[in-house]
């Protein structure tokens, strides 16, 4: 992640070419991000046909303001100018020094250039299709595949209890007793939940941070506070509690991809299992 020598973190701008991508990539575009600073800018840029149609749910969900630009004449695509004038107004009025462009389209890779010409960061988010012209203009390239159209919350729990069947007689006999036992002693089978522990749970998107946080360092290892923040960008309402853990430390103790290391004076920092920290 991108800091400034007086501490300050690195403003992101994420600039969606509505027009040429499709919103499935909204959420990986959003994870890149994250990874340079705090995004703080969202803007999405298209015609009425797309905005109002194919992108309007992934704009309002994930807190985008959509940029609508008629077309004046046939053939003439305004929603790219709009997006190349506003990059630049934010670069002059300070408010991002790093831009992230959602876009396949090799008509940007002059914007990519003025912008890295004056001091900005930019990565472009595109598809496999996306022009050399383009992915050469920019800092970094990630390619977007439909099989990364959303994060994935696939999660596992420590504690797996084999599942067994039974017939469907008998299981309508246990549940019908089940229920006259619920019924003669609610306030035992109350106290009883309140003692459960809670399952703890294993969402593999935060393998896959570490995954994305780690493939720029040479030393393979991302600070447990830095990996914190990053989640935190991607999902404000992410907190290890709601997945039964005590804290991000807990958390990440539960993982067999991942591994910890704690340092003298520095803290704890986290990596892949097969890629350890020096």
């Amino acid at each position: 992640m991108q800091d400034f020598p007086n501490g300050a973190e690195a403003t992101v701008a994420i600039l969606v070419d509505c027009d040429n991508v499709p919103p499935e990539i909204l959420p990986y575009a959003l994870r890149v991000a994250a990874q340079f600073g705090r995004v703080a800018l969202r803007r999405g840029y298209g015609n009425h046909a797309t905005l109002a149609n194919r992108w309007q749910e992934a704009l309002v969900r994930q807190a985008f303001t959509p940029h609508l630009q008629y077309q004046y004449a046939s053939g003439k695509n305004t929603a790219d100018i709009a997006l190349a004038l506003d990059a630049l107004e934010a670069m002059f009025d300070h408010r991002a020094d790093t831009f992230c462009l959602v876009t396949s389209d090799s008509d940007f890779a002059y914007l990519c250039r003025k912008l890295r010409e004056r001091g900005s960061r930019v990565c472009i988010v595109g598809e496999a299709k996306t022009p050399q012209a383009l992915r050469n203009a920019s800092d970094q390239f990630f390619e977007w595949t439909v099989s990364e159209s959303d994060p994935d919350t696939t999660t596992d729990t420590a504690e797996k209890a084999p599942a067994r069947k039974e017939p469907a007689t008998k299981a309508k006999s246990k549940k019908a007793d089940q229920s006259k036992e619920a019924a003669k002693e609610p306030v035992k089978e109350t106290a009883k939940d309140a003692n459960k522990q809670p399952v703890k749970h294993r969402p593999r998107f935060v393998v896959e941070a570490v995954s994305l946080l780690t493939s720029e360092s040479s030393e393979g290892k991302v600070g447990l506070g830095a990996l914190g923040q990053y989640l935190k960008r991607t999902d404000p309402a992410f907190s290890p509690k709601t997945f039964g853990h005590s804290g991000l430390l807990d958390m990440v103790k539960t993982y067999d991809l991942l591994e910890l290391k704690q340092e003298p004076d520095s803290g704890w920092y986290v990596a892949l299992a097969d890629q350890k920290g020096s």
